[in-house]
């Protein structure tokens, strides 16, 4: 159950975009909790440096390079999935978000507001492949 969340137009329909924390109805492990306040953070500082859509508008793409921009995809297919993850205690063995944002912040050209998101990011890499 979830129990906030944002309207997003996404392949064509209006749908509801998760934010804040699952509410879950299993027992939450310490990584669970741990993953879903980085989540948390990350969502935080997207609206806080400006990046975060109130009304986003985006299709199903089949990767980040294929988003409108990284920040959509962020906001629209990685929070979401990412608690859903989180909500059932269910990882991927490896997490390269922080690599992505490095390439799209600080690799041809320096974003200096985008810092803290992109060190945001790489803890939850580390959060998702320590075990």
């Amino acid at each position: 159950m979830l129990n906030s969340g944002v309207a997003c137009f996404y392949a064509g329909h209006h749908i509801f975009i998760p934010t804040g924390r699952l509410m879950v109805s299993k027992q939450a492990t310490d990584k669970d909790a741990l993953v879903l306040a980085k989540l948390d953070e990350i969502e935080a500082e997207l609206k806080r440096i400006g990046f975060w859509s109130e009304t986003p508008e985006m299709t199903e793409p089949a990767n980040f390079l294929e988003a409108p921009s990284f920040e959509l995809w962020l906001q629209c297919v990685f929070l979401p999935h990412a608690r859903e993850a989180a909500g059932k205690g269910t990882y991927p063995e490896r997490s390269q978000v922080g690599l992505m944002a490095l390439r799209q912040y600080d690799y041809h050209s320096y974003v200096p507001e985008a810092q803290t998101l992109l060190k945001l990011l790489h803890e939850f890499d580390r959060l998702i492949e320590n075990e």
